[in-house]
């Protein structure tokens, strides 16, 4: 986004399982707006990217729930006169946003019906310097959590976890599951819900996790596998299509490292299906 939007040649690339990655869907939006691309084949990396000094404006409704796209046409944004729109059907983190209006851009977002989100960026703002502070990563955090569970007798504390109720989706799926998380210290920074997270050892049951809760944890499903599968019952995944183009599979590989492992498990089309089996848990 932010090439796209400066009048300067750039090119992308990344490693084996980068170039895997389509990025069709983030030319598209940037094309729109007067950029230019060549990517390799199928719209992958390496892509060299035609930036131009004044892009056009646009409205544009996001085809899938995904912040990347969101937060390029933001970026790309900043520097187009004007205001560029964004219409997003299914909400997705929004540090974007929060991190914009601290350095003094214009954001604003309007729910309308069904939850439907209008997010508006009024373009060449002042911005200012400040100082940022960065949370805990709640991805990364999840695995202490995710050990503290399993393990009897465990009871653990994880200081300054960013909890944005778009990325804390994990956590909510675990005391939906019967996970004993405490919150304590709970303030705004930036925008941002920080707090301490208290985890103790405990039984966890298997649950059908509401597909729309899957954007604030999209990144999660591989922990919450595992931990499903010490579960009783059975763990019902769906409307995680997305994690089949990350830079692997991850469904498939879900699924494969579970019975691998001996756990039974079910691979959908949008997600998968864990029973588990209440084993001991790992040492």
């Amino acid at each position: 986004g932010l090439a796209a939007s400066h009048g300067l040649t750039s090119v992308f690339t990344g490693d084996a399982s980068l170039r895997q990655r389509p990025m069709q869907r983030v030319m598209m939006p940037l094309a729109k707006m007067g950029a230019k691309f060549v990517a390799a084949p199928g719209g992958r990396l390496p892509l060299t990217v035609e930036g131009r000094d004044t892009l056009m404006p646009i409205s544009y409704t996001l085809p899938v729930a995904s912040a990347q796209i969101k937060s390029a046409i933001l970026l790309a944004g900043l520097n187009t006169p004007g205001q560029t729109k964004l219409i997003e059907h299914h909400r997705t983190r929004d540090h974007t946003e929060n991190l914009l209006r601290h350095f003094g851009a214009e954001v604003t977002v309007q729910t309308v019906d069904n939850g439907v989100r209008h997010i508006t960026l009024t373009g060449r703002p002042e911005l200012l310097p400040q100082t940022v502070c960065i949370p805990g990563d709640p991805s990364s955090a999840a695995f202490p959590v995710a050990a503290a569970l399993l393990v009897p007798g465990s009871e653990v504390t994880i200081r300054n976890v960013g909890l944005n109720p778009l990325r804390a989706g994990l956590f909510d799926t675990l005391r939906d599951m019967g996970a004993v998380i405490e919150e304590s210290g709970s303030r705004y920074d930036q925008g941002e819900l920080v707090a301490d997270l208290t985890v103790r050892a405990g039984p966890l049951r298997g649950i059908e996790v509401p597909p729309e809760r899957a954007p604030a944890m999209i990144d999660e499903y591989p922990i919450l596998s595992a931990l499903a599968a010490f579960a009783h019952g059975k763990t019902v995944m769906r409307g995680i299509g997305e994690l089949r183009v990350k830079e692997s599979d991850r469904i498939s590989a879900m699924v494969n490292g579970l019975i691998a492992l001996g756990t039974k498990v079910e691979e959908l089309e949008d997600g998968m299906i864990v029973h588990g089996h209440s084993g001991p848990a790992p040492a």
